[in-house]
């Protein structure tokens, strides 16, 4: 990922921003106990707040989710531009091996503008079903889904559509969608090292998955902002921009929720005029033309729509018309917040106490669990006084992480517990800390996703029981057993 900053940096007040009011955003976000993890706020092209929670940085990537949709959508509009798509073609005629004498009628008449806005005619999402219907053939399993009503006269929000855009472009260019994208779309953003799973054969998954820093979703952002412009250079047409982010389809009528607004080609609209690309636990793109300001954030949130309430009640009224006088304590304040950031699981363990602990009381710690048909064994050996070793045997696939019981923790790789999907090793901060002597906890803080994992252990004589916490889902708590050796 390019550490470069592409964006001028301004103070608020020059750019007629509220650093009072971005204050009072944080404030809100550590009241309710928002898991924020990124803040970039861009005001007339220029960067006028920034911060990441610790551990999270500047140059790491984030897993955006379904805000990758809206760079799928850029695809496909960077292909229509180019003579290569029409959106009017039906999504059949892109694989005639797929037409066959079977195909329903509804699934004739779905074109590509079809899935772009969710308007495919599905009454339930057809992700599942890929793989299910069409083993390792995901474009072959899309077109066994049912399609129940006629296309275009249904929203529905559904992630088979979106890989299916991702598929048209490969099938038409010859190229991955990340791949046609790099010379087309992130290079001239300065978007280095962006990663995006594939389906077995090959084919970016397009609803979800990309990886990329907070500014690389700020400068997304400013270029839809510009109508197609980026630093002075046309990237997309300024007919795309309009068509995708204006409203497609109608997906519900309150006028007070961000997600009834209506829908584009894989954005969202929202109130106050502004449109957005989001995803699954708080990765949201915000862009705001009557305001000429963009909002990037990331987040693991278990709840997202609290967020949008928090930008539109105190980010809003932060950008006003022109440029405000403020006080220089009240840009020190914003400054010094913004350097501070952190996100504190666990408060460190004095090392003196923990080497007592460790000394005279349990040197081993074996857990284990049944795993679907993997069996999972986890052991801590705590004979260090400033760290806990965790080795972990899932079926065979072994992993070791060192979790730190300082205020920083220790950086390590880890395979994440129960992640459906491919199985990989994730980045991770790993903290330990002794609640007291019978009680001990690790958090695992998978940086460059929205996920953290807390393992609290409690110890009476030679057993162990173990509750495994997930932030994202704070209601769902996984119980071991285990013992002391």
């Amino acid at each position: 990922m390019s550490s470069r900053l592409r964006l001028e940096r301004r103070d608020p007040a020059s750019q007629g921003v509220l650093a009072s009011r971005i204050v009072r955003f944080l404030d809100r976000l550590e009241a309710q106990h928002s898991e924020v993890h990124s803040l970039m706020i861009v005001r007339h092209g220029y960067v006028v707040a920034e911060g990441w929670w610790h551990p999270y940085g500047r140059d790491i990537p984030h897993m955006l989710f379904s805000l990758s949709k809206s760079f799928t959508s850029t695809a496909v509009g960077l292909a229509w531009a180019e003579g290569r798509i029409s959106l009017e073609a039906p999504v059949l005629s892109f694989f005639p091996e797929e037409d066959t004498a079977s195909a329903r009628s509804n699934m004739r008449s779905m074109q590509v503008r079809h899935l772009l806005m969710m308007g495919t005619g599905h009454v339930q999402d057809t992700s599942p079903l890929l793989a299910k219907l069409g083993g390792d053939n995901w474009v072959h399993g899309f077109f066994q889904c049912p399609v129940e009503r006629e296309p275009g006269t249904h929203f529905l929000y559904n992630n088979g559509a979106t890989y299916m855009l991702s598929a048209i472009i490969q099938r038409v260019t010859g190229q991955t969608l990340l791949e046609y994208l790099t010379p087309r779309l992130l290079e001239p953003l300065g978007i280095e090292g962006a990663t995006w799973p594939t389906c077995p054969r090959g084919i970016n998954l397009g609803n979800s998955g990309l990886r990329l820093t907070t500014e690389d979703i700020a400068c997304f952002g400013q270029l839809y902002l510009n109508r197609g412009r980026f630093q002075g250079r046309t990237l997309i047409p300024e007919e795309w921009v309009q068509q995708a982010t204006s409203m497609q389809i109608s997906n519900g009528t309150d006028p007070e929720s961000d997600w009834e607004q209506g829908y584009g080609y894989q954005f969202w609209r929202s109130r106050h005029g502004a449109y957005r690309g989001d995803g699954a636990y708080g990765q949201f793109c915000f862009v705001l033309p009557d305001q000429d300001a963009v909002i990037a954030i990331t987040s693991g949130l278990s709840d997202i729509r609290a967020l949008p309430e928090a930008v539109w009640d105190e980010l809003l009224p932060a950008l006003t018309e022109g440029p405000v006088q403020e006080s220089p304590s009240e840009l020190a304040l914003l400054t010094q917040r913004l350097n501070d950031l952190r996100l504190d699981d666990i408060p460190p363990s004095d090392p003196t106490e923990v080497q007592g602990l460790v000394s005279n009381k349990i040197k081993h710690v074996v857990l284990e669990r049944e795993m679907g048909k993997a069996p999972l064994t986890l052991s801590l050996d705590l004979m260090y006084s400033d760290r806990i070793e965790v080795n972990i045997d899932e079926g065979g696939t072994l992993a070791q992480v060192a979790c730190g019981l300082g205020e920083s923790g220790l950086r390590g790789q880890l395979i994440p517990f129960e992640w459906g999907g491919e199985r990989v090793p994730e980045p991770v901060m790993a903290r330990a800390r002794w609640v007291d002597q019978n009680a001990l906890d690790l958090v695992f803080r998978f940086y460059q996703t929205p996920f953290c994992q807390r393992l609290q252990l409690r110890f009476d004589g030679d057993r162990v029981t173990a509750e495994l916490h997930s932030n994202t889902m704070p209601d769902h708590v996984e119980c071991w057993q285990g013992k002391t050796e």
